[in-house]
């Protein structure tokens, strides 16, 4: 046998080679989770465990493959049989054996993303009376794929977000039965079905239930905290035989409710798992002793949890700053300046990330890298001009601007009633090719030719046109923006897109944006010229270039960095004022705090700009985040600007 008491410290040891029966791992952030599971495997295999009777679930085919390999440099080829992979995978198998019990043939099709909404489609074409402003196939998706997740029905998930969409529920909800019906009828599986018919599976059809239960005598779940209630029922099930369960998670790491994740599922695994043993990981081998410092006292203000302290492995540094700042403009300044200031004391580009709480809190910061030059990387998606509903924005002010741009003509009546792109040609080539938004005779004979169904609604767009001249709005774009989205975008904004609240915070960030250049086209070259910037930033990322890293702290989760950037780190930013006043609300986003620090190896700085200014010019003001305020006197440095 192996001595893991050599490899592992006395933590990870003690779950790596615990006996039978119920087991919680409750690894604090970067103290070796990862190690300790694929140790595990190792150590029950080694006392005589088969393979094939252990089950590995994660959130991540590729985090399934790393520790499978892992495990296998520890012992031996025998550990591929172990059956491993994501929830879904996993169902996915289950279904290809026993599909028939549920209907289904055992060849059934899986939908793709496309294959889905076009589906999507064609149920609001056959279904839909009034489609003009019936919510877009993504928005439908979205709520389905809700619904699915949370294992409730959509009538549920349409109580609480039918504020913005402005649709009848009753047609909702028959789009999706309709969308239902046909998948069945098509033999086919959308990515959320294999979750739900996995599990109605096993719930439904003892047979099947038992012989999985039979043969994994060990399930092993990493990311705990983040299963929603269909995929820790189906833990529950599996294991509910053997009663060999080890979840490993960490409960001051759940910050996916949004998508479904069950805050619950953690904190009441002891109590449905009688005699259920619980071991912490505390041991922290990622950050400086003073960044832990910070994040035990961040987290510890929240009053449901199970209580750990992060200690220390590395040798202390320096304290984390908190700089407070006077705007977002000089906060983006800051960052420049500590970036080449890190440069300078050897760190690379690819070292150092920004994290903020929502995308918008980053839009200034990504116009002040493109003017410097200075490369970034988006790690938590596209950037910010690359973005479908900012290009939408975007198109209308290039045809305030530019008579000639055929694709921003394209895109803008793309998102009229009725309006596609064999339409848009035969418009385009009725204008001669060209259209000057300054030419009254030329906008008339545009909305002549259109359809009665999207000549309404641009008339009210031509409007925008008409006051965008005669009231030189071009050196106050921030207005004309504000007046397209008042008057038309923001209806379309919920109806085509999932995440409508989310996404208008990014044209309200735009529209203040816009002013800081002066003219509308001087901001729209700015934009043409970080675009291209962007696409050339995609082609270095593939040849893993030296570039600052952006990211959501969502998205950050998971990954570490030697130096972190937190922007914003302001009431009502972060934490997030869609967010506060709830308990658990408030708890998440200190949890979401906690990850932001422990992202951090050695050097952590936290921005607090005092205020935000506004698109008309007025400001109002900011107080620092309280999960800055309640840190305890000492456990970080003040700055006011980059004075030391």
């Amino acid at each position: 046998m192996t001595d893991y008491s050599r490899l592992l410290n006395a933590e990870q040891c003690e779950a790596a080679t615990a006996g039978d029966g119920p087991l919680l791992v409750l690894a604090a952030a970067g103290t070796g989770k990862t190690r300790t599971l694929v140790y595990r495997v190792a150590y029950l295999v080694e006392r005589g465990e088969s393979p094939d009777g252990l089950l590995l679930l994660t959130f991540t085919n590729r985090a399934a493959r790393e520790m499978l390999e892992r495990a296998r440099e520890v012992a031996g080829d025998a550990v591929g049989n172990l059956w491993s992979g994501t929830f879904h995978h996993i169902c996915n198998r289950f279904l290809r054996r026993f599909a028939d019990r549920l209907g289904y043939r055992h060849d059934f099709t899986i939908l793709d993303r496309d294959d889905s909404r076009t589906l999507i489609d064609q149920c609001i074409r056959d279904t839909v009376r009034n489609k003009k402003d019936f919510p877009k196939r993504d928005v439908i998706a979205s709520l389905i794929g809700a619904a699915a997740n949370r294992g409730c029905d959509i009538e549920d998930v349409l109580e609480t977000g039918l504020d913005e969409l402005h649709a009848d529920p009753l047609e909702i909800v028959t789009v999706a039965n309709q969308y239902a019906k046909r998948k069945l009828a098509m033999g086919a599986m959308d990515f959320d079905d294999l979750l739900v018919q996995g599990l109605r599976l096993l719930t439904e059809h003892e047979p099947v239930r038992a012989l999985y239960q039979d043969r994994f005598r060990h399930v092993l779940v990493d990311e705990y905290q983040d299963t929603n209630l269909l995929q820790a029922r189906m833990v529950d099930l599996l294991a509910g035989k053997n009663k060999n369960v080890m979840a490993v998670g960490d409960d001051f790491q759940c910050i996916y409710s949004w998508r479904g994740a069950d805050f619950r599922n953690i904190m009441d695994f002891p109590t449905r798992w009688e005699g259920c043993r619980i071991v912490k990981l505390e041991q922290n081998y990622r950050s400086a002793p003073e960044i832990l410092d910070v994040a035990n006292a961040c987290i510890r203000g929240n009053p449901e949890q199970f209580q750990k302290t992060l200690r220390p492995t590395r040798k202390a540094r320096s304290k984390p700053r908190v700089f407070l700042l006077r705007d977002g403009e000089e906060q983006a300044s800051a960052l420049l300046t500590l970036v080449r200031r890190y440069q300078d004391d050897g760190y690379n580009l690819r070292d150092m990330a920004v994290l903020y709480r929502a995308h918008f809190h980053s839009i200034e910061l990504q116009m002040a890298l493109g003017r410097a030059r200075l490369p970034f990387v988006i790690t938590s998606g596209v950037g910010v001009f690359e973005q479908a509903h900012v290009k939408d924005v975007v198109s209308f002010l290039r045809l305030c601007e530019t008579p000639a741009d055929r694709l921003s003509f394209g895109r803008l009546l793309g998102m009229l009633e009725g309006v596609g792109e064999k339409t848009t040609d035969t418009l385009w080539e009725k204008l001669g090719g060209a259209f000057d938004s300054r030419d009254p005779e030329q906008r008339a004979r545009l909305c002549a030719a259109m359809k009665p169904a999207a000549r309404d609604t641009w008339r009210g767009i031509d409007r925008l046109f008409e006051q965008y001249h005669q009231e030189h709005l071009a050196t106050d774009g921030g207005e004309i923006v504000q007046r397209f989205c008042d008057g038309f975008f923001h209806t379309y904004l919920y109806r085509a897109y999932e995440n409508g609240e989310k996404r208008e915070e990014d044209i309200r960030e735009l529209a203040l944006q816009i002013g800081k250049s002066g003219h509308v086209s001087t901001f729209l070259q700015e934009v043409a010229l970080l675009t291209n910037i962007d696409h050339e930033y995609d082609r270095m990322a593939r040849e893993h270039a030296d570039m600052l890293h952006l990211s959501t702290v969502h998205q950050a989760k998971g990954l570490e960095w030697p130096v972190v950037f937190v922007l914003w780190a302001v009431e009502g930013m972060f934490p997030s004022s869609r967010s506060v006043g709830e308990a658990e609300n408030d708890a998440e986003e200190r949890r979401l705090f906690y990850v932001a620090v422990t992202r951090a190896k050695d050097e952590l700085a936290l921005f607090a700009p005092a205020m935000r200014r506004t698109r008309d010019g007025g400001v109002f003001f900011c107080k620092p985040s309280r999960f800055i305020k309640e840190l305890p006197r000492g456990l970080v440095r003040e700055n006011y600007g980059l004075r030391d």
